[in-house]
């Protein structure tokens, strides 16, 4: 939508947009929402977990949310994977890593959620290569529910997978929505993450990932 260049003096004078108008056609999609998908969608007669499938599921995803596909996202760069659990549906992820820098110590990665998906809880522990991996994580499309270790917000045991009933350690909960920041409480502290219902890309910046680090609560996650 065009503004004036009155009302652009205004946004840039206060940061502020008091309200937005969306095309009919947009809003039409953002009600009907993203389509959900069956665990079975993405695994074969056999058992074996269908990457191509389970890639195919995020592009629309990406689509939903007019996210550019660009063509690194098309290559081995961009992984899936639900975490030896059979149960993709509820923990599983998409992900690219943007950058990881072991001699600067930074990094840059895109996180991708479908629909009530979780990544499961886990922490990151000091390695011979790194410190303990340092996060903040900015909501881009969709939203999350972050969960640290603290106080367990009231209801929350109703919202935790199945999974992860019987292990999840991190029960403080915390809504992350497009364009909000929130950061890991501290080093190798348990933590994870939930998609809404819409599922969610978030971005993710930290310190060098090295996965000899990587710890899950749950006891048969493996990658």
């Amino acid at each position: 939508m065009d503004i004036s260049r009155r009302e652009a003096m205004g946004v840039a004078a206060t940061g502020i947009v008091t309200a937005t108008v969306v095309p009919a056609a947009l809003a039409a999609e953002a009600e009907a929402g993203f389509k959900k998908h069956k665990n079975e969608d993405f695994y074969g007669p056999d058992g074996k977990f269908l990457v191509d499938k389970a890639k195919q599921a995020f592009y629309e995803m990406m689509d939903f949310y007019h996210y550019p596909i660009v063509p690194r996202l098309k290559t081995a760069d961009f992984w899936v994977a639900d975490f030896g659990l059979g149960k993709f549906t509820e923990v599983g992820m998409g992900g690219i890593f943007w950058v990881n820098n072991e001699k600067d110590n930074y990094f840059g990665h895109e996180i991708y959620l479908l629909p009530g998906q979780m990544i499961p809880e886990h922490r990151h522990v000091k390695t011979d290569a790194a410190g303990p991996k340092m996060e903040a994580w900015q909501g881009r499309y969709g939203w999350v529910n972050l969960y640290s270790e603290g106080q367990p917000t009231p209801g929350v045991e109703d919202r935790i997978p199945p999974t992860h009933k019987e292990c999840c350690v991190a029960k403080t909960e915390k809504k992350l929505m497009p364009g909000e920041v929130d950061m890991l409480g501290g080093a190798e502290k348990w933590h994870w993450m939930k998609a809404g219902p819409d599922g969610a890309i978030v971005t993710e910046y930290a310190t060098f990932h090295d996965g000899k680090g990587l710890r899950f609560t749950h006891p048969k996650v493996s990658l």
